[in-house]
């Protein structure tokens, strides 16, 4: 078993499978791009762990775990291998403790190799959150009234090879008059900042990043204030199309929104 940072986790995630060992409600508040969640317990069972903690004392909610976890050992080792065939991982929970811990030497003892989070998921919010505020980017900023094609014109900057991130499709929200509209729904912020930081991450640093003219907010999603202000001081690129022609695109579907009433849902410049 080897501990190993945030940096190098992300460096390598692509080489071993990322195995979440937090409950099921846990992985779907915010999971780290790319994790499968092999839980140690259930919902009920880590609350009916916690509360021993709490109230009676660690021996016996170590024990009350053990009596949940023992009896599924077999079916661990068996998930794992389904999971990751080459047996190699990063594990990791909460807080790097007991249930990374517990796994972590379950798997090392059937034959993984195995590395786990040092601070765990904690660890990996804490980084990302002082990445968004210290890490500098070179942000162009696509600005436009609603309706003018700022998504499409995304996308074309994509295929040219462009680098762009579309904040509306990682919120699952158009960011405009027509909202969720047409979305799935949204992720939690947190999973939000967990996508967006995986973005970036990926990206050259070296080079320009397009994205969309939003407000902080987006839907019920908040952009990180440190990234917020660096597309504040960004260049701005507005698309000036008039009103008429944005309801003519609208009208013949070109963006991708209903034809019928499409020219009176546009707002006025």
């Amino acid at each position: 078993m080897d501990k190993i940072g945030v940096e190098r986790m992300l460096r390598e995630q692509g080489e071993r499978v990322l195995l979440d060992v937090r409950t099921p409600a846990e992985f779907e508040g915010g999971h780290i791009p790319g994790a499968r969640n092999l839980p140690l317990f259930t919902n009920e069972e880590r609350a009916v762990v916690g509360t021993i903690y709490k109230q009676q004392s660690p021996e016996l909610a170590f024990d009350k775990g053990l009596e949940f976890a023992g009896a599924r050992m077999a079916w661990y080792v068996k998930e794992a291998k389904r999971l990751a065939p080459e047996r190699k991982i990063f594990i990791h929970c909460w807080r790097g403790g007991r249930r990374s811990g517990s796994l972590a030497w379950l798997l090392g003892f059937a034959g993984f190799e195995v590395g786990v989070l040092e601070g765990g998921y904690k660890a990996y919010r804490n980084y990302i959150r002082n990445a968004f505020a210290t890490t500098p980017i070179r942000p162009v900023v696509l600005g436009g009234p609603t309706g003018s094609g700022k998504t499409e014109i995304l996308r074309y900057l994509r295929e040219a090879g462009e680098q762009v991130i579309d904040l509306e499709a990682l919120a699952h929200h158009k960011g405009s008059s027509f909202g969720a509209i047409g979305e799935s729904p949204q992720p939690t912020v947190e999973q939000f900042e967990n996508d967006l930081y995986r973005e970036l991450f990926l990206m050259d640093p070296t080079r320009r990043v397009w994205v969309e003219n939003e407000s902080r907010s987006i839907g019920r999603i908040f952009l990180p204030e440190g990234l917020w202000m660096q597309f504040q001081r960004s260049p701005l690129v507005k698309l000036m199309i008039p009103l008429e022609e944005r309801g003519a695109l609208f009208g013949r579907g070109l963006w991708g929104f209903p034809q019928r009433s499409a020219r009176r849902c546009l707002p006025p410049d």
